[in-house]
């Protein structure tokens, strides 16, 4: 017989395992971007803006699944590193744009290497990594 509990027991959670392994993960991480001298949040800032060069940062918190409140001192914090730079837009006073500097897209060079080591952290076959890669993006796109 079921128990009226189970629902509310950590082991029947899919939200336990996704966060553990989302904070082991990052924990991997940290040596090699201490050595950048980039926090985790700042890397994947970094990453899309090694892509698109300049973009608002509306688009860029829709990119990242973060809220102004964190990402306004993420975007602070690289422009005193100067790899990056914030400037109102032109057009539109309110809209904030965010541009890669010179510094900041050398930075990348750095980081290409930064996944091929994560990968020799993580115990799975590429094609593990691909299905896995494709049910968290559905787990995302349904949420929103």
């Amino acid at each position: 017989m079921k128990d009226k509990y189970d629902a509310i027991k950590l082991e029947n959670q899919l939200c336990f395992p996704l966060y553990a392994v989302s904070k082991e993960i990052v924990k991997k991480y940290k040596p090699f971007l201490d050595a950048l001298d980039l926090t985790y949040t700042q890397y994947i800032t970094m990453m899309v803006m090694w892509e698109h060069k300049t973009m608002n940062v509306k688009e860029l918190g829709e990119y990242l699944y973060l809220d102004s409140g964190t990402l306004t001192p993420v975007l602070k914090k690289l422009e005193q590193k100067g790899w990056l730079v914030r400037k109102r837009d032109s057009k539109d006073e309110r809209v904030l744009n965010v541009t890669l500097t010179k510094e900041g897209d050398e930075l990348k060079e750095k980081a290409v290497k930064i996944p091929e080591k994560m990968g020799k952290c993580i115990n799975l076959t590429k094609e593990e990594s691909e299905i896995l890669y494709k049910v968290l993006h559905k787990i995302l796109d349904s949420i929103e």
